[in-house]
């Protein structure tokens, strides 16, 4: 099952990559490596994330967040690579938490992303992983995302 099959039988549906800045690209390849710009998830039911995980924002909440940045991260390589089924590994995964003074659960927030990954590529989704949490992100979202992918020809 490719990857884009495997994503509609979860249910998802691929958005458009968003516009990001006229420096900035979606992501660049490097030799076999696809180094995805960073993610912030979208909207949910037509409200901005905006707040901190820990004061605002529940682990679960974060966690949906994280996941909802994975998405985002998939769009913006289809949007490179043209096809999902080109990505042969996921390499390397930073996840950025915006949270709370001493919150120390950003890895159970970033299991959001990662779990996300093993499910749509199986054991070529299990991958390297930070996640640090942060006392700002961009427009206050709870959480942003980076992968680096492998890619085939």
């Amino acid at each position: 099952m490719t990857p884009e099959e495997k994503l509609r039988e979860m249910g998802i549906e691929l958005p458009e990559a968003g516009k990001l800045h006229p420096a900035m690209a979606p992501g660049v390849i490097t030799g076999n490596l696809l180094y995805c710009s960073g993610s912030t998830p979208p909207a949910r039911d037509g409200q901005p994330w905006n707040g901190r995980v820990g004061e605002t924002y529940s682990v679960e909440e974060g966690y949906e967040a994280a996941r909802q940045c994975a998405i985002q991260q998939l769009a913006q390589a289809k949007a490179v690579i043209g096809d999902l089924n080109r990505i042969t590994r996921v390499v390397k995964v930073l996840g950025m938490v915006n949270c709370a003074p001493g919150f120390g659960q950003t890895p159970q927030v970033m299991h959001g992303a990662s779990e996300l990954y093993l499910a749509v590529f199986g054991e070529q989704g299990v991958h390297a992983r930070s996640a640090v949490g942060l006392q700002a992100l961009p427009s206050n979202v709870p959480v942003e995302v980076e992968t680096i992918f492998e890619i085939s020809g």
